[in-house]
């Protein structure tokens, strides 16, 4: 029995060899233009640059439709932080005329305040 280690001692992993990894395979099935087909029914589907475009059958068009929804999505996100953008500065430019009108407005009583107090 061993006085300062343990009984069990577990046999260290090897180490991986490196070579064909899975994407690799997958790279030489899909091949140089890297593109996928698939089939369904009468719909054909193309993967390309990670998206599924509809190539032919009946919802073709199905794909420009989306591709224009989302640009006119998009540019209606910018035309919303540009509004949110012009009400923040619309409010700050309000804000600080108030302040102006309020310290204008004390002055005034100042003024009127020290005149009265000269004239009696």
């Amino acid at each position: 029995m061993p006085l300062f280690g343990s009984k069990f001692s577990p046999k260290k992993t090897p180490l991986r060899r490196s070579g064909n990894t899975s994407t690799d395979k997958l790279d030489d099935l899909i091949g140089a233009d890297k593109t996928i087909q698939l089939t369904l029914g009468e719909q054909k589907l193309l993967f390309e640059n990670g998206e599924w475009i509809t190539h032919s059958g009946k919802n073709s068009s199905v794909y420009k439709i989306n591709k224009k929804l989302k640009k006119r999505n998009e540019d209606l996100e910018d035309e919303i932080n540009l509004l949110k953008l012009k009400y923040e500065i619309l409010l700050n430019m309000m804000t600080e005329m108030t302040a102006k009108i309020h310290s204008t407005e004390h002055k005034i009583e100042f003024q009127n305040i020290v005149k009265s107090q000269h004239s009696d």
